[in-house]
């Protein structure tokens, strides 16, 4: 079997006409286990077989503690529903996954469709060095939202799951015939966690979101998704550590919380698809 570094240089070989340097967007060509533009900017694959796009590093609060309860919590069938629903708006071809985390959304989606080529990126490394581990055939990185290390017109569907959005961005690197998916959180979303967790919290909306992409892109399809999901016992405490709802919650209220987990959450989302 193939080190995961090796078969990441064998996807360069193959798709190194997705890329653009992030530097001086020119062109990249794969040279070994690199990405190596005309004007010498170079980026290395890591053991774990990802590219790290950024020249800086970046702080974010999204960790390993955070993505590796998240993943459980995909794969426990919280969200099938969603995912069988994005799988049926995708456009066959070349998949983008913006902000995969730890890639278990992606993971599950490409055990519905099989896409020739599946990306994803996140600013976390945390996460990429998990998505890394995922059983599909992908090429994960680490990149910047506003600056994408893709080259114009490569991607027939862009995933844009619970993450921000770049619309410039996304629609230079989406295909003419392409489209956008984007997942948005409605105000029921996780709300028996969100009672507990921020009880003198304000209504929660992201009409102005929604907004947004109306305005950004050509509306093709919009749907509500709303239904409780009953939480397998081994998942109730990963339900509690999965979203930054929990970040600057008192540790009382944790405790307290963990000692009498949650068995049932809600899963109210909007579901975009604009081109």
């Amino acid at each position: 079997m193939l080190k995961k570094i090796d078969r990441s240089a064998l996807f360069l070989v193959e798709q190194q006409q997705l890329f653009r340097c992030p530097k001086c967007h020119r062109e990249m060509t794969q040279q070994e286990k690199s990405l190596i533009c005309e004007n010498g900017h170079r980026f290395d694959l890591a053991k774990k077989g990802t590219l790290y796009f950024l020249d800086h590093q970046i702080k974010t609060d999204y960790d390993k503690e955070m993505f590796v309860p998240r993943g459980r919590m995909i794969r426990s069938g919280m969200y099938q529903p969603v995912i069988e629903k994005i799988a049926s708006l995708m456009q066959n071809g070349n998949v983008l996954d913006v902000g995969c985390g730890e890639g278990s959304f992606l993971q599950q989606l490409n055990q519905i469709n099989e896409n020739p080529v599946s990306i994803g990126f996140d600013i976390a490394k945390e996460g990429i060095y998990l998505a890394s581990n995922q059983p599909i055939e992908a090429f994960w990185c680490v990149a910047d939202l506003t600056n994408l290390p893709f080259a114009n017109e490569s991607f027939d569907t862009i995933l844009n799951i619970f993450s921000p959005s770049q619309y410039r961005e996304f629609k230079r690197v989406m295909k003419p015939d392409g489209c956008v998916v984007k997942v948005v959180p409605q105000s029921g979303y996780l709300q028996e966690l969100r009672a507990i967790y921020h009880p003198d919290g304000d209504t929660y909306s992201n009409e102005a979101v929604i907004q947004r992409f109306t305005e950004e892109l050509s509306l093709d399809y919009r749907e509500r998704v709303t239904y409780d999901f009953e939480i397998p016992e081994e998942n109730r405490l990963d339900l509690l550590e999965m979203s930054p709802l929990e970040w600057k919650v008192p540790a009382d209220i944790k405790a307290k919380l963990a000692e009498n987990p949650l068995k049932k959450i809600t899963i109210d989302i909007e579901i975009l698809k604009g081109h």
